[in-house]
């Protein structure tokens, strides 16, 4: 069919059907998924690119970090596998994290889709996976080396056979083999799942191949944004932000260079590298830096490779943000994550009363080794096994302007927390507790949303560890205009013993793991926050009635 001249209503019912083809992609992934962090907390991304790399759509499914670094990861593969040597049928794996998604932990599938022997464009996607292998997924590491199996960007199957000498080889490399390869296979099956969906598109519309669909949606996805960024006070604006770090604390630096044509995010004066597992690599730091920049600058428009054109990063070479081969970078969400809280600190002095405060932001992932005890015997109805189980938690998110923060909620990464009762079947332990922080929330006209706490032990007859990757804990979420901070984090056993907020520790036997998750910072003066809030808040236990009085009642000077 010769698509020249389709009316842009054509076109645009068009490219909402293709984010429906991708969007069964990614929930084709979740619903095959071996490991929680997919099946249960939606930690991946997918998306469809065109025959040159460049991505059309991404699924609403799925997490920034991973969609936006897979943006740029499409075009290694191209140029590493060789044009010559893609063909019908293959799939394509990699978990290089300056070619991928930023650490070993995901693994990137590109599968190339082919409509009558001419290749029209890509499938891909992401996802994190419970063990690699190696020290385990936390930040002790000292080298990329030690960090677990490194997976070049190679064919994970050619013309549709798997190369098993691959399969071997990360069967015996990872300590939950069953989980990481069911998983895998998952990722590659949900491309080719994306790739039938594209085809059944083509066929309705008639379409040889997806050039003039691809033209509509960069053309108009640029234009919009660059309406955007016309509108917006040109300038340049700078914010800073420290975090916890590994040993010592880290500042992070931006400077916004606005103009109407893109904004840069400058990470000029940010610390230096880490001894530790904690660095970032450029390709996650963009997809963070350029995720709080469009959510704020352009949120409406479509995610695609135009639309993050205007959007531009540049970071120094091993600054903490722009880690190198062989810099550990296992851990390099957490430092990622507050990406969002430095950028929007910066647009805050650009656009006033939009913004919402810093939040607890980073992930607590809890990511704990168990261990049978030798001798010992098992629970009734359980078997002494060794387990890795992962676990993903949040804290509480800045308030808004006009709104409080959101309790317990995942921002920026935007995954889901894992049931209780889904991760006592994952692995030997109990959850005690898994309950909202009281007075967390950073006091403000607007309250900053609640941290939880989470309480943890091994079942008898096992150990556990647990790699630490907890921040906000020495330096906690700040609170804007008037706003009070979040409170801080804090790891610690349930005789009051403290904990390290990073690093591997054994559980003493016969004790509880307690974590307590820090809260969002608040937004505004605490004595203009409306009498029935403050009254509501202390009914449904957010606050004391000590914060009630102190904070929020006490009766203005005169």
């Amino acid at each position: 069919m010769q698509t020249k001249g389709i009316s842009s209503v054509h076109m645009q019912v068009m490219w909402n059907r293709l984010i429906s083809v991708v969007e069964e992609q990614a929930l084709t992934l979740l619903r095959t998924a071996f490991s929680t962090s997919v099946r249960e907390a939606g930690d991946l991304s997918a998306g469809v690119f065109d025959e040159n790399g460049l991505m059309m759509a991404q699924a609403v499914t799925g997490t920034p970090g991973h969609v936006n670094a897979m943006a740029e990861a499409v075009g290694h593969f191209i140029e590493d596998i060789g044009r010559d040597n893609i063909l019908e049928g293959d799939s394509y794996i990699t978990n290089d994290p300056w070619k991928g998604t930023g650490h070993l932990h995901d693994f990137t599938f590109v599968n190339p889709s082919f409509r009558n022997g001419r290749l029209v464009g890509y499938f891909a996607s992401t996802a994190h996976v419970v063990d690699v292998g190696g020290r385990g997924f936390g930040p002790d590491a000292n080298e990329i080396y030690e960090e677990g199996i490194y997976i070049p960007i190679m064919k994970f199957a050619e013309r549709g056979e798997v190369d098993m000498r691959l399969i071997h080889i990360l069967r015996y490399n990872v300590r939950e083999a069953d989980q990481v390869i069911g998983d895998l296979y998952s990722l590659s099956s949900c491309n080719d799942i994306g790739h039938r969906r594209l085809m059944d598109m083509m066929d309705e519309f008639g379409l040889d191949d997806l050039n003039e669909l691809r033209d509509f949606i960069f053309s108009n996805s640029l234009r919009a944004t660059l309406d955007k960024l016309k509108k917006l006070p040109g300038g340049t604006y700078d914010n800073e932000l420290t975090v916890d770090g590994y040993d010592k604390s880290v500042t992070m630096k931006v400077r916004l260079d606005v103009s109407e044509q893109q904004v840069l995010a400058d990470f000029e004066g940010t610390s230096g590298l880490s001894a530790k597992g904690i660095n970032v690599p450029l390709v996650y730091t963009t997809a963070y830096a350029c995720y709080a920049l469009k959510c704020t600058l352009a949120p409406t428009i479509p995610n695609n490779h135009a639309s993050l054109e205007p959007f531009k990063v540049s970071a120094p070479v091993n600054c903490i943000l722009n880690a190198v081969h062989p810099a550990p970078v296992a851990i390099r969400h957490v430092l990622g994550q507050f990406l969002p809280d430095l950028v929007l600190g910066a647009l805050h002095k650009m656009l006033p009363d939009t913004v919402p405060a810093e939040g607890s932001s980073a992930l607590w992932n809890l990511q704990l080794g168990a261990r049978p005890i030798e001798g010992a015997e098992a629970a009734q109805g359980e078997q002494l096994r060794q387990s890795q189980i992962l676990m993903f938690n949040s804290g509480g998110t800045g308030a808004r302007p006009s709104l409080d923060g959101l309790s317990a909620t995942a921002f920026p990464s935007g995954v889901h927390t894992m049931s209780s009762e889904v991760i006592e079947q994952v692995g030997p332990i109990t959850v005690w507790r898994k309950e909202l922080r009281e007075g967390s929330g950073g006091a403000g006209r607007q309250r900053g949303g609640l941290g939880q706490i989470i309480e943890i032990s091994a079942n008898p007859g096992h150990r556990i560890y647990i790699n630490a990757m907890f921040d906000r804990c020495d330096n906690p979420a700040s609170g804007r205009d008037g706003g009070r901070h979040g409170a801080p984090g804090n790891v610690s056993l349930n005789d009051g013993s403290a904990m390290q907020s990073k690093g591997k520790q054994w559980i003493p036997d016969g004790k509880h793991l307690v974590l307590k998750l820090p809260g969002g910072g608040g937004y505004g003066e605490p004595a203009e926050r409306d009498r029935a809030l403050v009254e509501q808040d202390l009914i449904r236990g957010y606050i004391s009635e000590d914060d009630a009085k102190e904070i929020y009642l006490r009766e203005s000077p005169e």
